[in-house]
């Protein structure tokens, strides 16, 4: 016999344990950290899709708990008949979509992110120009010699 057939194996029912303790220590010190972070900075938003479905929630809330004083009593009660049904078409609408592609709102979201980043990039770039009032290396101002391309203007 050698050396490697008298060595103990340990058994798999030991490193089961250890990998099972691990993961469990982990698990719990992820879920106090996230309990913190909710304590400290509260809840965190959701995904588009959950955020979204938030909105229509608040949105109907509003709308069915507006008071028009200037309609009479019966009048009252059929607007806010109409408005409770609007709503509850619209929600019925907005449901089926959030639940099969609730991704396509995270990346309409980031989409939206991202045209934001330029729209201030190309309005902070345009105001530095009209801020500088003269071109980079110091000389006279520029003046434009009309409007360009796509800067007519008609008056009639």
């Amino acid at each position: 016999m050698s050396d490697a057939t008298e060595r103990e194996v340990p058994e798999p029912e030991a490193a089961d344990t250890d990998a099972d303790a691990w993961e469990k220590a982990c698990a719990e010190d992820l879920a106090a950290e996230k309990a913190r972070r909710r304590e400290q900075y509260g809840t965190p938003p959701g995904s588009a899709g959950e955020e979204l479905r938030k909105l229509v929630d608040a949105v109907s809330e509003k709308l069915s708990g507006l008071q028009t004083p200037l309609l009479g009593a019966v009048a009252q009660g059929a607007v806010e008949q109409t408005v409770k049904q609007v709503v509850q078409q619209a929600k019925a609408a907005v449901e089926p979509v959030i639940e099969r592609n609730p991704d396509v709102f995270d990346h309409l979201a980031a989409a939206g992110n991202e045209l934001l980043a330029a729209y201030r990039s190309a309005v902070e770039s345009q105001e530095g120009r009209w801020t500088r009032g003269s071109d980079s290396a110091g000389g006279p101002e520029r003046r434009d010699e009309g409007p360009g391309p796509g800067e007519h203007i008609d008056l009639d």
